[in-house]
């Protein structure tokens, strides 16, 4: 067994030495792209407070800089509901079952290539039943009988020192890659908790504006009704009578759009939950039911670039690219193979071990390319060319993350002035239809001025309801646009993701 510790012995002392006195890989050593250089998200230094009005959802929203961002960030609607909805989600959702996965894949194979680092151990076993031919001049064998058996165990070292950093550019690129999925799947994780809040705001937008349509239709009706009265009593005219008529089936119209939109949106939730549409969920969801939180988180620009999982992950491939222009260069470059042999090949189960029956090899090359017709050369490239391409991308994803933000800070500011808006509006409207609706009943003005009055109503009723709707929306969007908060996740709840430690953000 002595050669056998001879070949690894000198697999590994070659290893050890030319890494120590290479040092380093070829190829560019990566460093992550500086966070941009600016100071805020907009052109205006300080974020106002947006516009307040009265309401459950009218109060002012204020912005604080640099506050951190809570891991469950949906809590600060406080609707149980939408908790445990978002719990089941999380739990059942195949798109983040399907991430984990990727994860795991991605780990193994950058696990698998550390394995390169280390000697290659392969043993073999044969036997075989053989005869000689008698008339041959070449004796039978050592016992003079034509008939022998033939057994060969045999050991395998094989060993490719890394002397140019190839395997470590490989396992550098790949240890990338994995730190990718990671972020892939934290960006499914905010995906799916962000889909699954929409998605609840948009069903409670959508009740709210059938009862909005309900009730628009119940005043056509008792409005109808007026006329008609009048009508038997010569105070109004059949024409003014048609019209309202046309108006309550006008009102009714709307009705089924709406409803088709609810129908959908709750199979929406419930496959985001992870269930088939006809297992319905039970929760539903009321605008009233969802608070509107005060204080909203604006990060720094320079903490975005490492909050945003979509940042992280291009960042990565950023990462992977860099490294692969290293094996590629390395690929270019000599390669040393050492190898070592180790058997024994006796004609009997009885003789092994037995003088004359062991063999040995200890062996070492060294390889390297002489004319490829600069399939190497265009390789390294590419590789450039491809590094190149995912720094354009990292900028691109800054720029979109960015954008999001800004988006996001904009549409709260516009959201609080539109439902101040309405505010005032539905309430000037459901006053003047008031006011015409008793000076109908008494005759004192026509039907023209009813109509004009129902139509104001109508209109500012829905406008309210959707510019609630908005303001929840566009707030859970600024958490989305931020990171969710993610580095904020507990042992338990990366476990639940699937992630065995927390990413740094």
């Amino acid at each position: 067994m002595r050669p056998i510790l001879s070949a690894a012995a000198i697999a590994m002392a070659s290893y050890l030495i030319v890494a120590g006195l290479v040092g380093c890989a070829v190829g560019p050593d990566f460093k992550a792209p500086a966070a941009p250089a600016v100071t805020g998200f907009t052109p205006e230094k300080t974020l106002p407070d947006t516009a307040g009005t009265n309401g459950p959802h009218g109060v002012s929203q204020h912005f604080i800089t640099d506050m951190d961002i809570p891991a469950q960030w949906w809590r600060v609607f406080h609707s149980e509901p939408l908790n445990r909805l978002i719990e089941q989600a999380i739990a059942a959702n195949p798109n983040l079952a399907a991430a984990q996965a990727a994860l795991r894949q991605a780990q193994e194979n950058a696990y698998a290539q550390r394995g390169s680092y280390f000697p290659i151990v392969t043993g073999a076993f044969n036997a075989s039943r053989n005869l000689t031919p008698t008339a041959s001049e070449t004796p039978f064998s050592i016992t003079g009988s034509p008939y022998y058996t033939l057994i060969t165990p045999q050991l395998n070292v094989s060993f490719v020192p890394d002397v140019f950093g190839a395997n470590r550019r490989a396992v550098e690129s790949l240890t990338a890659l994995a730190r990718n999925e990671e972020f892939q799947l934290e960006a499914t994780y905010l995906t799916l908790t962000a889909n699954v809040v929409t998605g609840v705001i948009q069903e409670a937008s959508l009740r709210g504006q059938i009862a909005a349509t309900l009730e628009t239709v119940r005043v056509e009706s008792r409005l109808l009704n007026i006329l008609r009265r009048q009508q038997v009593l010569g105070q109004a005219a059949g024409a003014d009578v048609a019209a309202q008529e046309a108006a309550l089936a006008q009102a009714q119209l709307t009705l089924p759009p709406l409803q088709k939109q609810l129908a959908q949106q709750r199979d929406a939730l419930t496959v985001l939950a992870g269930h088939f549409p006809s297992e319905a969920i039970a929760a539903t969801f009321q605008l009233e039911d969802l608070a509107l939180p005060i204080d909203l988180p604006v990060s720094l620009p320079s903490k975005l670039v490492r909050q945003r999982p979509d940042v992280r992950a291009a960042e990565e491939m950023l990462h992977s690219a860099s490294a692969l222009i290293g094996q590629a260069v390395a690929a270019r470059l000599p390669q040393i193979i050492l190898t070592g042999d180790i058997g024994n090949s006796p004609t009997a189960s009885g003789t092994f071990l037995v003088p004359g029956t062991n063999f040995w090899t200890i062996a070492g090359g060294i390889t390297t390319p002489l004319f490829d017709f600069g399939t190497l050369l265009h390789k390294q490239r590419a590789a450039r060319a491809a590094f190149e391409q995912a720094g354009a991308q990292y900028r691109a994803t800054v720029l979109s993350a960015f954008q999001n933000v800004t988006d996001a800070l904009h549409a709260l500011q516009t959201d609080a002035n539109a439902l101040a808006s309405a505010t005032a509006a539905g309430k000037a409207a459901a006053r003047s239809l008031s006011i015409v609706q008793r000076q109908l009943a008494l005759g004192q003005v026509a039907y023209l001025a009813l109509l004009n009055a129902q139509n104001a109503y109508q209109q500012v009723r829905l406008a309210l309801v959707q510019a609630d709707a908005n303001r929840l929306a566009d707030t859970a969007a600024l958490f989305q646009a931020l990171g969710g908060g993610w580095w904020n996740l507990t042992d338990d709840q990366l476990a639940t993701q699937g992630i065995s430690t927390s990413p740094t953000p």
